[in-house]
């Protein structure tokens, strides 16, 4: 299991917001390339990354914090928020970005996302699945679908996505605990492997994850709790 510590951006500051809502934020720190290094400190193998300002608006932002992340650490990097474009995508791979994690392209612009799987290959490309309900939500978290997340995931998997970020909207910044059944019968269901994303709120809801590994859940994001102090970093890794 490899724990990711997320870096959620806002305005140019590390923040976290409950369920996604852009009206309940916590600031967290003004230096997001200060926290990347001490989560590299503290022994990190890997950093989330989210422009929540892209996600919300569709349009790629903090380009400059990302920027600053990726010469602060060696580590490897992946992103989600507000790439709607092949052009985009490509942007942050040459900016140094390790993969990305494409949500509301996957749901509306079908095509781009194959168009990127072709040219930067499943490596590069993961797919992510906000899920309110047991459906595909889109935007930020904004807007909900009637798509069904597990058969919507399955779908991208038969054109060649190999991993999904799988987040349970409900459970996010909450410190409720993760949703291990729906987790596990996402992993289960859909083939793929799966990182887990949201409620995770101590270091026993990570080894509860880790007993989903035979599933396919071999990572985990971990946010609020870390910058609340529930979860230490270095004695969880």
């Amino acid at each position: 299991m490899i724990v990711l510590p997320a870096i959620d951006l806002k305005d140019g500051n590390c923040v976290r917001l409950v369920q996604g809502r852009a009206d309940r934020e916590t600031v967290y720190g003004t230096d997001p390339a200060a926290v990347a290094r001490r989560f590299a400190d503290e022994g990190a193998q890997m950093l989330h990354l989210v422009d929540l300002d892209g996600a919300f608006s569709g349009k790629t932002a903090n380009l400059e914090a990302i920027a600053a992340i990726r010469a602060a650490v060696t580590l490897p990097l992946e992103l989600g928020g507000g790439m709607r474009s092949l052009d985009d995508v490509a942007g942050m791979l040459e900016l140094g970005i390790d993969s990305v994690i494409l949500g509301t392209m996957a749901v509306r612009h079908p095509r781009i996302m194959e168009q990127a799987l072709a040219r930067f290959g499943s490596a590069c490309i993961q797919l992510g699945v906000d899920a309110r309900g047991g459906k595909v939500s889109v935007q930020g978290w904004a807007e909900d679908t009637a798509l069904d997340a597990v058969q919507f995931a399955r779908s991208w998997r038969e054109r060649g996505v190999q991993r999904a970020v799988f987040t349970d909207i409900s459970r996010d910044g909450m410190m409720s605990g993760p949703n291990l059944e729906a987790t596990r019968a996402f992993a289960a269901q859909t083939g793929l492997r799966v990182t887990a994303s949201g409620g995770v709120s101590s270091p026993e809801d990570l080894l509860r994850l880790a007993e989903l590994e035979d599933c396919g859940v071999d990572r985990a994001i971990v946010g609020k709790a870390i910058y609340e102090g529930a979860v230490q970093l270095s004695q969880v890794l």
